[in-house]
């Protein structure tokens, strides 16, 4: 307990003092250098609770292949990636963005690839699915020519019953086109909320996402199966999902982003020719 009074003590001086250099920032804006300088600490007390969670055995998740961010982190240039997808990628019910799992991932990954210089846009928006991050894949992905996307879809389609068959054509749209623009994806599937779990579709999105993954020849980061390690492992579904019974928590948020961080970790350590990418099976 005495820890736990601790930890929340030391976490409400971070956000009084997060607070303090936001007001800081707002009455200097006028000075550029300082702006810079305020907002960069700023970021770095916000973002420097990465994976401080405690966080159970992740199990053994696949390793993802990413050739086309090894090439660029073997020849010594800066890896953009963008997190595409819905208000879990935002990071709603989190205390705040630099929780989301975007900015926790950039954190772990740069800590982990002290030579890599790894920027993460998160292009999240809250209650949207395929058809809508398909219309702004151009825009808000391709845009920025990434060299990795990942790609959290699924969860709204699956609890406002989005048609298997749509879902299916517009992610294979969609892969196809970052594919074609020379970007690595990973796609990421559903939390195990008591909303996501309730909904009818759940279970044959999940398996759609993995048949796509498997067709398309793409990774797929399993968020269903890292929670259920947890749950074996002694931790429930419900140490991580919020209290609106359907978004992570900041602990579901830190550990999604440490686990994900070790398998992307693991694979820009591989040989290049590990990386090499697998025809599409079909």
């Amino acid at each position: 307990m005495q820890d736990a009074g601790k930890s929340q003590f030391r976490e409400s001086q971070a956000r009084r003092l997060t607070r303090a250099l936001a007001t800081t920032i707002a009455r200097r804006s006028r000075n550029s250098v300082l702006l810079r300088k305020t907002g960069l600490l700023a970021c770095v007390l916000l973002a420097s609770p990465a994976f401080a969670e405690d966080c159970p055995p992740k199990g053994e998740l696949q390793i993802p292949l990413l050739p086309h961010t090894r090439a660029a982190l073997a020849t010594n240039q800066p890896l953009v990636a963008v997190a595409l997808g819905s208000s879990s990628t935002r990071g709603w019910m989190a205390t705040d963005i630099a929780h989301s799992y975007p900015a926790l991932l950039q954190k772990g990954l740069n800590e982990a690839l002290p030579k890599a210089d790894f920027a993460f846009i998160n292009r999240g928006v809250g209650g949207q699915d395929a058809p809508e991050e398909l219309a702004r894949l151009d825009q808000d992905v391709l845009a920025v020519r990434p060299q990795l996307v990942i790609w959290q879809v699924g969860a709204n389609g699956a609890v406002r019953d989005e048609a298997p068959t749509v879902f299916r054509h517009l992610l294979e749209e969609g892969i196809a086109k970052l594919k074609s623009a020379g970007a690595d994806v990973m796609l990421m599937d559903n939390q195990r909320s008591p909303r996501i779990l309730a909904s009818a579709e759940n279970g044959v999105m999940q398996e759609t996402l993995r048949q796509i993954a498997t067709e398309t020849g793409v990774s797929l980061f399993s968020r269903s199966e890292l929670m259920d390690h947890w749950a074996a492992a002694g931790a429930p579904y419900d140490d991580f999902i919020a209290v609106d019974g359907f978004h992570m928590n900041n602990r579901g948020y830190a550990c999604l982003a440490a686990a994900m961080a070790e398998v992307i970790t693991a694979a820009l350590k591989q040989p290049i020719s590990q990386q090499q990418a697998k025809p599409p099976h079909g």
